[in-house]
């Protein structure tokens, strides 16, 4: 019998490929610009601290309650015209948010960049999914466009500080206007049509469903994991387990479902999910916790911290456009367990990091971290999005992106509660003797506000207290290497056994 070979993309698909990549990069500048220009939004907005609190998380919230509902929405009307709207939507809400003139206008604008950005990630993903036909070629598109990403990362401070030097605050929000106009005006001319054959009616119930669990799940970690947590931030998180209990039974009955519950009978998607979650999980252990050791523990500057992170960036660009090439050549189970293993050295390096001693073994191995890891949010994302029927291609991006928003959201959450825990511990013991009780508690409360309690005491104490709070940092930062060092274990055990090829006669009954 004849074999089937597809279709290579042409000149005209790279080119939309360019096309796609803008979006996620002015998202990228998004995300990190924010905290740059916070100071300046402070001081001009004076929002309370809900009101900023708010302002800050509102947009990730939007972003992850939104995705499913966006890529099933995508499906039946068509991912490039979402794409186009989505865009559109950005650019109005960021010229919105660059004008706000108080605080509830930025928290109303910060809210419709979300919106808009959750129709624009699964969109991107579906097109090309639609665009790039062969294997290699795919692969290839992925990591191009998740390496965008981290270019985005990297120069958002660089943009951001040469605006906030000559602009107002608003100016940082500006830079996505003229972008996503050039994606809706070139969109229709580089960028194919494609949709779902059926015309079937969106469950609303699902949509509610669906938003209501992860923003439930996403508000949950983020509050369990901020100082003084109370017994309400448990119960909706507890909710949001139930919710997404509920959504899943639901999925199960419907006629329409947003998600198919039968792609999870595919044993490659499953395990490309869970690789996906606990991959970007343990990378933003090193990127939450490496910026924070260097200037909280070793005393940098922001300025010089985010130098010594550079190596960090860099890896997990080189790490993410090697991977097509290696996986043609190893196949992906073979490339995510090696690139595990090199993470595992990286995570080891990193639980004897010292903030007295020399800081290459926390650059290293945080390099080594994130260049073995790579490799797997684009080899797992490669994986997800042709598992699915090319009608529900929208829907399985969104699982792809949801997945990595959780993933995100639990480095957090999880890595940061522990953190905290280790570090009260090992401080009560490290204080010295005859502090001031609210000296003490003070100390107990993290490393920052140990250097603050710190500034009003003599210089004997003043260092015995910074002294204590920088070892049991250093104590807690251990810690999470080495659960990130397990974990990255249990993640090569996992791509050996759940990306081996299935055969086709039982592909689809995992």
């Amino acid at each position: 019998m004849p074999t089937h070979v597809p279709a290579r993309a042409t000149r005209r698909q790279w080119l939309g490929l360019g096309l796609l990549t803008l979006p996620l990069f002015v998202l990228a500048i998004d995300t990190s610009v924010l905290f740059l220009a916070a100071p300046h939004i402070e001081a001009d907005l004076d929002p309370t601290p809900a009101q900023w609190l708010w302002a800050m998380d509102v947009y990730g919230f939007a972003i992850a309650g939104l995705l499913v509902t966006m890529g099933s929405i995508g499906d039946r009307i068509g991912r490039r015209r979402l794409l186009l709207i989505g865009s559109a939507a950005f650019a109005a809400a960021s010229l919105w948010a660059a004008l706000a003139s108080d605080p509830l206008a930025l928290i109303a604008a910060r809210a419709a960049l979300g919106a808009a950005g959750a129709s624009l990630m699964p969109s991107t993903l579906a097109l090309i999914r639609t665009m790039f036909r062969d294997e290699r070629q795919r692969t290839t598109a992925v990591a191009v466009w998740m390496t965008t990403f981290s270019v985005g990362v990297a120069l958002g401070p660089l943009v951001g500080g040469a605006l906030l030097e000559a602009f107002r605050w608003g100016a940082v929000f500006l830079v996505a206007v003229p972008i996503m106009a050039v994606a809706v005006l070139l969109g229709p001319f580089l960028l194919p049509e494609s949709r779902s054959p059926s015309s079937a009616r969106i469950d609303a119930a699902g949509v509610v469903l669906s938003i209501a669990a992860v923003l439930c799940l996403v508000y949950g970690l983020k509050a369990l994991v901020s100082p003084g947590p109370e017994a309400v931030d448990a119960a909706v998180l507890a909710g949001g387990v139930v919710l997404g209990a509920v959504f899943v039974r639901r999925q199960r009955v419907v006629a329409s479902p947003l998600v198919d519950p039968a792609l999870f009978r595919s044993r490659t998607l499953r395990s490309a999910l869970a690789l996906l979650v606990v991959g970007v999980f343990t990378v933003t252990a090193v990127n939450f916790l490496v910026p924070q050791f260097l200037q909280s523990a070793a005393g940098m500057s922001p300025l010089r911290a985010g130098l010594l992170t550079a190596p960090i960036a860099l890896a997990a660009i080189i790490g993410s456009l090697a991977a097509p090439a290696l996986a043609s050549r190893r196949g992906a189970s073979a490339v995510v367990t090696g690139g595990a293993a090199l993470s595992l050295v990286g995570y080891l390096i990193l639980t004897g990091a010292d903030p007295a001693g020399p800081l290459w073994p926390l650059v290293t191995g945080g390099a080594l971290a994130v260049l073995g890891l790579s490799p797997t949010t684009v080899l797992t994302t490669d994986l997800v999005v042709p598992s699915a029927p090319e009608e529900r291609t929208g829907a399985a991006a969104a699982l792809s992106e949801t997945g990595g928003e959780l993933g995100v959201a639990l480095g957090i959450a999880v890595m940061g509660s522990l953190a905290n825990a280790v570090y009260r511990l090992r401080v009560d013991d490290l204080l010295p003797d005859g502090l001031a009780a609210g000296t003490a508690a003070s100390a107990r409360e993290g490393i920052g506000a140990a250097h603050e309690a710190a500034e009003g005491l003599p210089p004997e104490a003043a260092e015995a207290v910074a002294s204590a709070a920088r070892t049991a940092f250093a104590t807690a930062f251990s810690t999470v290497g080495w659960v990130c060092a397990v974990l990255t274990v249990g993640l090569a055990a996992v791509a050996l056994a759940g990306l081996r090829p299935e055969r086709p006669e039982h592909a689809g009954r995992g």
